[in-house]
Parts: structure tokens; sequence; C-alpha cells
């Protein structure tokens, strides 16, 4: 473990508690929700991270009156602190030590990432946690965030096409126009055929927004709940479709390039304000998978 911090700072290893607050603080973006999650107060925040600021030997993040972001060593000590507290966390269990985690996971997955290295990843906390569960629920993302909202589900891992604050951007892709083999008009004298999810659906809206602003006529043709109809539709030549890249080269899609430019699209994991202990285990977990690029 000592190696590990070399590149940073002296060889000495450096206090848990400062590095989960470190993590609170990038993940919530900011010390005032890092303090609510964390159950401390925003004073106690400040001063973990100018304690491992200075056990560091660098400045480890970067702030603004309306933003706080990570500097390039908050990054790396950052990714090293994911790994350090997974490792500890999993060392106390596999021990015994402390409290066991129990109670269930109330999980919500978009349908697209309904993926085997994301069930893997809830399979094997089931594993390593044999006294908690995970309940899993699949829908539209903003169906599921109104569930976190209410209490009704503890994490989501789901898309958006949008800069807002809340949640944790795991990665991001292109959102492109795509339709099936079957040749379909799309030039500007057409109204283009939309095949899309219901209104919940943030490649919805962020396709009729980009419509509206180039002008461009549009109608609904289908509307589908699941990913598996709406593909059927679009591979038999009933319209366009906004979805991922990656998504549209998996089902066999051929991307349209004369429709107006998409905005990317995020992954982001959400979770309720204050998660319990077993979500707060199972989150970074997920965070470990994504950092491995399992997903």
């Amino acid at each position: 473990m000592l190696a590990i911090f070399s590149e940073i700072g002296d060889e000495s290893v450096f206090d848990t508690v400062l590095l989960r607050s470190l993590l609170a603080v990038a993940d919530s973006g900011g010390f005032t929700r890092a303090a609510q999650q964390l159950h401390l107060t925003q004073s106690a925040i400040s001063a973990h991270i100018r304690r491992l600021e200075s056990e560091a030997g660098h400045r480890l993040l970067e702030r603004t009156t309306r933003s706080v972001s990570l500097t390039p060593a908050g990054a790396r000590l950052a990714g090293y602190a994911r790994t350090i507290l997974a490792l500890h966390d999993d060392a106390r269990a596999s021990l015994g030590a402390g409290r066991r985690v129990s109670g269930t996971v109330f999980v919500g997955l978009s349908e697209e990432m309904v993926k085997a290295p994301i069930i893997d990843c809830l399979r094997r906390f089931s594993v390593t946690h044999p006294d908690a569960e995970v309940s899993l629920t699949v829908g539209l993302t903003g169906e599921l965030l109104a569930l976190v909202q209410s209490g009704g589900l503890d994490i989501v891992l789901g898309s958006r096409c949008s800069d807002e604050e809340r949640g944790e951007v795991l990665w991001s892709e292109p959102l492109v126009w795509a339709r099936g083999p079957i040749g379909l008009a799309t030039d500007e004298a057409t109204t283009v055929p939309l095949a899309v999810f219901s209104d919940q659906c943030p490649y919805r809206a962020a396709a009729i927004e980009a419509l509206a602003r180039a002008g461009r006529q549009w109608r609904i043709v289908c509307q589908s709940p699941s990913a598996g109809g709406l593909m059927t539709a679009v591979s038999g030549g009933l319209g366009v479709t906004p979805v991922t890249r990656s998504s549209a080269l998996a089902a066999g899609l051929v991307e349209v390039t004369t429709l107006p430019a998409l905005p990317q699209a995020q992954f982001v994991l959400t979770s309720t304000a204050s998660p319990k202990r077993s979500a707060a285990l199972l989150l970074e977990q997920l965070r470990q998978c994504v950092s491995r690029g399992e997903l």
C-alpha cells in the first residue's frame, strides 16, 4: 500500500476518514452535500480536505464560487482512494469486522444498462454480502429518478443528455440518429418519422429539441415502452430513433447523418442523499466496475 502513494507526498498511509471525505466532495460536487452524505458538519469536511492536502503535499480541489472539482493530483489520489476504501471495506466484511451488511438495496437500471457486466456486478455484491439482497427495477431513467426522490430506490444507473448537477457521470458517448437497413427518406422536405420511448426518455426529449431548433417537421410513428419493440420497429423501416452509437452498432442499425446533431449521452450513477451502508458499498462496487472498464 505504501508504494501506491509514493508518487503523491510521502510514504505515510492516508487516513480512510480523510479519503472518504475527498470522494464525497468529488462525487457530490460540493462540501455541503458531502457533509450531508457523511453526516458531518461542513467545517469538518473542510478540515479533512486541508489535512489531506497537507499530507499529500498537493492541492487536491479546485474551488470557484459555483463549483468544486478535482485537480490532477486530486484525481490521481481519488482513483487510489476508491481502490483502498473498497479493499478496506471488503477486508472488514470478510473478517467479520464491524456490522454485517444486511437489508435490501433497491436498484434501478435504464433498459440499455441491463448488460451482462452490470448484472454480474450485482451478483458479485450478493455473493460477497449474503445477508444483503438486491431488488432490481428496469425502466426509463426519468421514472427511476422519481423513485429515488420518493425513497423507492436507493441507486439508479441511467442516462441523460443535459448538464444537470445531480448524479455522478461515469462515462459518455455520442447520441446518433439510426434507421434500419431499409432506405428511409430524411431530407429537409420530409417530415421526420420518429420511433421513441415514452415522455420520460431523455433521448426523446433531446431528439425533439434538436429537430425543433433546426426547424424540422417531425411526427411520432412508434412509441414503445421496451427497447426490443423499438428496435424491431426501426429495423423494419418504420422510422428513425435517437440511440447511442454503440447500441446502434450492436443492433445492426444504420447511422443517419443528414439530421440535426444530437448531444452526448451521459451515463450517470445516482443515489439517495445519504445512502445506507449496503447501498454505499454497492455504489463503490459499480464504480470499480467502470474504472476497470467492465461496463
